[in-house]
């Protein structure tokens, strides 16, 4: 291959793999790796819309760069980009075979449009589980109107690459839904029809990666992902509000929670992470470990909050303490992006409910011809709640994946030092 040629196998495989999910260190490291196989130094710098390379020639150092939105989440993908990379190394594949394969790899389906409809149903039943629902109408409301959300997606993404337009029309159809339910009395004050179903819309895999970004310094992309993951909720929140406001209902900002068994509570997890691995394309073989690690977390949440009296916040950071010490050792052997696998595994905990009633009561106070201070009170309680559940689970994700990642990263580095000594003395 050419020198041009290498440097747009390496951007390719970079490019699929920061477009799918995969953190930001872990698609340079990446690169590097593809490029030292090449006969290329290279460097990766990663911006929101661009990926550029940096490389080495013979008289100066040179560029070149490829557009791309890290705006997607496939783990399959990213898995797949990864062996073809282990089989470059290992020279199990050549440069003009791996080029043809990422391309292969770039356009692989996601899951099909039945599995898909049928995991958004799924995942926001089992959400509902966890916040309180008890009866089976709203939660056969709430499977049928997560699916169909799930099928307008779909339809919507044939006809428009828009980022927003998707979430903000499941959300009124969310909304709708939730509204009919509360004119003829099938949803309680908790209004789980209306919420559950944009539960499964919320962008967490957006909020990890950018929390990575912003403590490695790459202030910029982390900003961007930022922003992209609020305006996405910000689109969740105004069609679900809409939808409701159509038929005259609209959502409590401080409604009365409920208490679930904890059988009931981590069974209940279970099916939300094996849920929301389906929408991130997650292989079949890396399956139950989010599972797994899910169930334990969400064990471990429920023990904090109804034995040891641990606020909402606190419990999240353990669970997430935990799920970030045992995934990010599979996540680096299985090469599955960070992000997705740890959000996956704590989908449950994020705090969706409490943005969608936030920007509830923000309507309300915008609206009503009478604030009083109890919906001021609601409203700014559900926004800092919101927040530190947030700061909590990113937290607890992110310091023990640095943790880990800094020792799996000594010791690779001891390690083919030790194999360069050994070389150079023979």
């Amino acid at each position: 291959m050419t020198c041009d040629e290498r440097c747009n196998l390496v951007l390719a495989v970079a490019r699929t793999l920061f477009v799918n999910g995969q953190a930001t260190d872990q698609t340079g490291t990446a690169a590097e790796r593809l490029g030292r196989a090449l006969g290329l130094h290279a460097t990766i710098m990663a911006r929101w819309g661009e990926l550029q390379l940096q490389f080495d020639s013979k008289d100066a150092t040179l560029f070149s760069e490829v557009p791309a939105d890290p705006a997607g989440v496939n783990m399959d993908r990213v898995a797949s980009a990864m062996r073809a990379i282990e089989d470059v190394e290992s020279g199990r594949l050549t440069p003009d075979a791996a080029m043809k394969a990422i391309g292969a790899i770039s356009r692989a389906p996601p899951a099909s449009t039945w599995l898909f409809a049928l995991a958004a149903a799924a995942g926001a039943v089992a959400l509902s589980v966890i916040f309180g629902v008890d009866h089976f109408i709203p939660a056969l409301l709430i499977f049928v109107s997560a699916g169909a959300g799930a099928i307008l997606r779909r339809a919507l993404a044939q006809v428009s690459e828009n980022y927003f337009i998707q979430p903000f029309c499941a959300a009124i159809l969310a909304g709708l839904i939730g509204a009919l339910a509360v004119r003829y009395d099938l949803s309680s004050s908790l209004r789980l029809v209306s919420v559950c179903p944009c539960m499964v819309l919320v962008p967490g895999p957006h909020f990890l990666n950018s929390a990575l970004d912003l403590i490695s310094g790459r202030i910029h992309l982390g900003l961007a992902r930022l922003v992209y993951a609020g305006l996405i909720v910000i689109a969740i929140s105004t069609g679900l509000l809409l939808g409701l406001a159509l038929l005259g209902a609209s959502l409590p900002v401080d409604p009365p929670g409920r208490v679930v068994p904890l059988w009931m509570d981590v069974i209940a997890a279970g099916v939300a992470v094996a849920s929301y691995s389906v929408f991130f394309s997650t292989p079949l073989n890396m399956l139950p470990w989010p599972v797994a690690v899910g169930m334990l977390a969400h064990a471990l949440r429920w023990v904090a909050l109804s034995q040891f009296g641990f606020g909402v916040a606190a419990g999240a950071l353990v669970a997430c303490i935990v799920v970030g010490l045992i995934l990010t050792p599979v996540s680096r052997r299985s090469h599955m992006p960070f992000a997705a696998i740890g959000f996956a595994s704590v989908v449950s905990m994020i705090p969706g409910v409490y943005l969608f009633r936030m920007m509830s009561g923000l309507v309300q106070i915008a609206g009503g011809p009478e604030t009083t201070l109890p919906l001021v009170q609601a409203t700014i309680s559900a926004g800092m709640t919101a927040s530190i559940i947030i700061l909590a689970m990113s937290l607890g994700l992110i310091i023990p994946k640095m943790v880990v990642d800094y020792i799996g990263n000594r010791s690779t580095q001891t390690k083919l030092l030790g194999a360069t000594e050994h070389v150079n003395a023979h």
